[in-house]
């Protein structure tokens, strides 16, 4: 496959993982990543002086799936609903079926009576493996430039 082809499949993940978000298709949303992948939501602060803690970390694909089973059976919140605005990914590396790109992207966050905030702004870190059902994360960090957030992250970003 050339990288013009695998330029536009990463175009077409990163869209199709900002549209499963945004319209809560969580179970979806898991099958964007491979068995043995990691997903963690960092900010900048920690990423940029090798800490590894981050708010938060989900090591394989069943605890992406753990995360999905406490949004719809255990976490309460209020409402809301989210936006991704993410702007076209920069592919930094391409070798041995494995796709290394970032991403910038805003979230933008909607509760019920009140009006539209920005809830959280960074880069999408990316390893990507190319398999034969298309392009999946291996990897996907999500730095975030704010040394606070609101409250707290209940969904992905």
């Amino acid at each position: 496959m050339n990288d013009n082809q695998i330029f536009l499949d990463l175009i077409r993940l990163y869209s199709d993982y900002a549209a499963a978000v945004d319209s809560a298709q969580w179970d979806k949303w898991v099958e964007f990543f491979v068995e043995d992948c990691e997903y963690k939501i960092q900010p900048r602060e920690n990423y940029d002086r090798g800490f590894p803690l981050s708010t938060l970390a989900l090591l394989s694909k069943n605890m992406l799936k753990d995360r999905v089973y406490g949004i719809h059976e255990t976490l309460y919140h209020d409402p809301y609903y989210q936006r991704h605005v993410v702007g076209l990914p920069v592919m930094r590396e391409n070798k041995d079926g494995i796709i290394i790109a970032e991403a910038n992207y805003a979230v933008f966050r909607t509760k019920l009576s009140e009006e539209s905030t920005v809830f959280n702004v960074g880069r999408y870190l990316d390893r990507i493996r190319q398999t034969p059902e298309g392009l999946k994360f291996e990897s996907r960090l999500c730095i975030y430039d704010s040394e606070m957030i609101p409250n707290s992250i209940i969904y992905p970003i």
